[in-house]
């Protein structure tokens, strides 16, 4: 039996953490520093994707498949490398909306005995999937390329301009189904930035094209394909790393873990922090747990609720689980199995 007094102030089910709570020498109190309403609700520093981004996620899916049948076609009878490669490009953005439409669904799934975090960590998967099929698809497109260069072939430049500016509407088009939530929703803006990018990798093949046409260098079909694999592979580079990264439980990109740590050590009344975690629950969804050493005197319901309201404002993290360790009733030793 533990001899702690614990003042559980949250009935819901939290992960364990690892820690053996036997070695603690301050009575803790436990409570779950965020305004609960349900973790599919707005308001509580929690970022989702809008249900009516849905349509937007079908029209734009239909309309880059479409194209990256047409452009896959038409670059195999003009024989253009370019082509090609804006189709693998292409193929590999649908496959992205599709995984980030997927997980836009789950995430909002509700929590189960089993994942008590719900569906959240599917945004994760999808991302680092995305992330694994872009570099194969890339890693054909090179060795065709250089083949290429190696033995040189005609390129109907006509062809791939035509092509390559419907692939400027379309991307351009779908671009626009996600602008007006590019500015409040990562995952939104992410499928917007990313549209906005192949519109400008189009826009160089269609450049390509017109080069060809005035010189008949025909090299530079292939030289392009080169520039686009090497686009494709500095911008997956990125979500490779923090994909890989959030699925290992890392601290989410723009969270300072020092600014985070000076944050909780300054809060009124705290006399020492240990036990400090912080990960992604999802994409776009941080959260918390530490062990915050107060002093007796304290007002704990108030300090807990600032607390929280200070790590929404400053940091986004809108789910925290904090615990509260009364200074001075016995000697202060860590417990086995936590993080100082």
């Amino acid at each position: 039996m533990d001899d702690h007094r614990q003042d559980h102030r949250d009935n819901h089910a939290h992960p364990d953490h690892g820690h053996d709570h036997a070695g603690h020498g301050h009575r803790q109190e436990h409570s779950h520093a965020h305004a609960h309403g349900g973790h599919g609700h707005g308001g509580d520093g929690h970022v989702h994707a809008p249900k009516n981004f849905g349509p937007a996620f079908a029209i734009g899916i239909a309309l880059n498949l479409g194209f990256v049948g047409v452009e896959a076609l038409y670059g195999w009878l003009s024989n253009s490398m370019a082509l090609v490669a804006d189709a693998g490009h292409n193929l590999s953005d649908v496959l992205g909306l599709v995984a980030a439409w997927i997980a836009a669904v789950l995430v909002k799934r509700a929590p189960s005995a089993r994942f008590t975090y719900g569906l959240r960590g599917s945004s994760i998967l999808a991302a680092l999937f995305n992330a694994v099929v872009l570099l194969v698809a890339t890693g054909g497109i090179i060795v065709e390329a250089v083949q290429r260069f190696l033995e040189p072939a005609p390129v109907a430049g006509t062809t791939v301009m035509v092509v390559a500016g419907i692939g400027i509407l379309i991307n351009g088009f779908t671009a626009w189904l996600f602008a007006s939530g590019a500015g409040g929703d990562i995952n939104i803006r992410g499928a917007y930035l990313h549209m906005v990018a192949d519109a400008a990798v189009s826009a160089g093949v269609v450049l390509a094209g017109l080069v060809i046409l005035a010189t008949g260098f025909d090299w530079l079909d292939p030289l392009v394909s080169l520039v686009i694999a090497a686009l494709i592979i500095v911008a997956t580079w990125g979500l490779l790393r923090d994909s890989v990264a959030m699925s290992l439980a890392a601290v989410p990109p723009g969270i300072d873990p020092e600014a985070v740590r000076a944050c909780l050590a300054a809060r009124p009344g705290v006399r020492g922090l240990h036990d400090l975690h912080i990960w992604p629950m999802s994409t776009t969804e941080p959260a918390l747990t530490a062990h915050l050493v107060v002093a007796g005197e304290a007002n704990h319901g108030l300090f807990l609720k600032e607390t929280a309201d200070e790590l929404r404002q400053r940091f986004g993290i809108g789910h925290a689980t904090l615990q509260i360790e009364v200074e001075g009733e016995t000697a202060c030793t860590l417990p086995r199995g936590c993080v100082a």
